[in-house]
């Protein structure tokens, strides 16, 4: 049973992609919904101003606390733009992050370096979660993990507090080529 399928059983919905068309497909087919239907609403993380102030509010003070207040660096994906995002278009599979949308959420101010991670270091890294940690975890989160290791081992950077954040779960991925392999 793919996630389709699943969708279909679980909520009596047929989930539809429009792989060819993209981010900009899907948004076209939510407004044609929200159209469609008296009523409807799109809670659009990418432009939602609840997303990130989300993040300011739970997120960075949950980390703060975590770490005494001992952040240095800090290594998110490029996605709705409520963690943070940015970076130029390119073609890859790790959904939900990433060019080619640039997101209204985006505070360019904040990002102080893109790091270009491929879609299969991303899968691996994905995988390598589940296998040593016992974390189901989303492709993107295998890109963070992929991009956060390679700051790490940069030499200006030991000793310093790095944290990354996984944004995305392996539930919905289960069907997909990240854990078929």
């Amino acid at each position: 049973m793919d996630s389709s399928d699943r969708t279909e059983a679980d909520c009596g919905e047929r989930g539809t992609r429009y792989p060819e068309s993209g981010i900009e497909g899907m948004f076209g087919r939510v407004n044609e919904i929200k159209a469609s239907i008296p009523n409807a609403h799109f809670l659009d993380q990418t432009s939602n101003p609840a997303n990130p102030e989300a993040h300011f509010l739970m997120t960075g003070p949950e980390i703060w606390k975590d770490t005494a207040g001992k952040v240095d660096i800090v290594v998110a994906c490029s996605g709705t733009g409520g963690t943070i995002s940015g970076g130029s278009p390119g073609k890859h599979d790790i959904q939900g992050i990433g060019p080619p949308m640039i997101p209204t959420n985006l505070d360019k101010s904040v990002i102080d370096e893109v790091i270009t991670i491929t879609t299969e270091e991303a899968m691996s890294h994905a995988r390598r979660l589940a296998k040593e940690e016992g974390l189901l975890v989303g492709i993107s989160s295998g890109a963070a993990l992929a991009a956060c290791l390679k700051v790490v081992r940069r030499r200006e950077n030991k000793g310093k507090m790095i944290v990354t954040i996984f944004p995305s779960g392996g539930e919905r991925y289960l069907s997909t080529d990240l854990f078929r392999k």
